[in-house]
């Protein structure tokens, strides 16, 4: 008899409440998580053009303390956390190993003197904490701490700051009211920050999980729509967005990613693992580079297709990330292509070759396509 292992699907504390809106759950980094509650378009729209939710509660919150702490995240990041000095500001960076391949993407926030926290993806989460463990010195005095006692709501719009505000507790609502992008307040538990992964504003709300039905209760009521993974995914994507994983990966580097400016080359004496692999790459140069692709037939991109020279049928690249743009009603995509492609190439799709033009990323921010159709 063959026994077969069964992998367990862990589930935030929002289960009944998607259950309850008739959410088509699907798995997802070791998750089951909404992927729609009926119309992806429509919940895409929703939040372009108001205010939408999405469940990121699989999303990993992991809190450092102790007088080691800024040492250690400025050996295991590509930026600098010493750049984040005023509570509570966050920063945008990536963990390398030693060839100079990302591990993870994460926003880092400074909490106060010794204290940060980490949002890091749900698929790495276990992989980042052991990493993460793995440089940390045995019987010093800096705690590590994953909070899977915590839950976290994105409420991302034009309208969803206005609409979520009175779902924060009141002690914390003025504060979060004047946040700058890339900044965050907090009371007790309850975090509130202002990064986003959609192209358009709002707030990430931290909160105790067992106050998360309410809050989410709270903001349905607010008029704020439920929107699953897929809605996520062509948002981030019009955004010109980078999914780990798929955009990025361990045997490619921030510099092949669109990433570059993450990485923060001064001081030179802070030695970051992946620093020796990415000063060579930099110095061989070549770099393969991460652009952006407008198609301009019907067909529809994908991940994996091979981009071909517009003049002949020899492969330059592949897609990373691809689909329909309900925004721009266009497919798009990012690629990873070879320097000097040009600003015109094809797309291999299903044996023909289909003209498309490269753009700059994004294609869309706060509403407004950023490309010429």
């Amino acid at each position: 008899m063959v026994h077969r292992k069964i992998r367990i699907e862990r589930t935030t504390p929002l289960l009944a409440e998607h259950e309850a809106l008739g959410a088509r759950l699907v798995p997802f980094g070791g998750w089951r998580m909404p992927l729609h509650y009926g119309s992806q378009i429509q919940e895409h729209h929703q939040v372009r053009w108001d205010a939408g939710m999405f469940d990121v509660s699989h999303m990993a919150i992991i809190d450092l303390e102790g007088s080691g702490a800024q040492t250690l995240l400025g050996r295991l990041l590509a930026n600098d956390p010493a750049r984040i000095r005023v509570p509570i500001d966050a920063l945008y960076g990536c963990m390398l190993n030693s060839q100079g391949g990302v591990i993870d993407d994460l926003i880092l926030y400074f909490c106060g003197i010794g204290r940060y926290r980490l949002v890091v993806n749900a698929a790495t989460a276990e992989r980042d904490l052991a990493w993460i463990r793995s440089h940390h010195t045995p019987g010093s005095a800096l705690g590590i701490r994953p909070r899977r006692d915590l839950a976290m709501i994105a409420v991302q719009g034009p309208n969803a700051r206005t609409k979520a505000i009175d779902r924060i507790p009141p002690d914390l609502r003025q504060e979060s009211l004047g946040l700058k992008p890339f900044r965050a307040a907090q009371k007790g538990d309850w975090f509130v920050s202002r990064t986003g992964y959609t192209g358009e504003d709002g707030f990430e709300i931290v909160c105790p999980a067992a106050e998360a039905p309410a809050l989410w209760q709270g903001l349905l009521e607010a008029g704020v729509a439920p929107c699953g993974l897929g809605a996520r995914d062509t948002l981030r994507l019009e955004a010109g967005l980078n999914l780990c994983g798929q955009d990025m990966d361990e045997t490619v580097s921030p510099l092949e990613s669109r990433l570059a400016w993450t990485v923060a080359w001064t001081p030179a004496d802070r030695d970051f693992i992946g620093r020796n692999a990415l000063e060579a790459q930099w110095e061989r140069g070549g770099l393969r580079h991460l652009v952006g692709l407008l198609l301009t037939g019907r067909e529809v991109l994908r991940r994996h297709q091979k981009v071909l020279l517009f003049d002949s049928d020899e492969p330059v690249g592949e897609i990373t990330s691809g689909g329909y743009a309900p925004t721009l009603q266009r497919s798009i995509a990012l690629a990873r292509v070879a320097p000097d492609i040009g600003e015109k190439c094809r797309v291999s799709i299903r044996g023909q070759a289909v003209p498309a033009r490269i753009v700059k990323p994004p294609f869309v921010r706060n509403g407004k396509p950023l490309v010429e159709l």
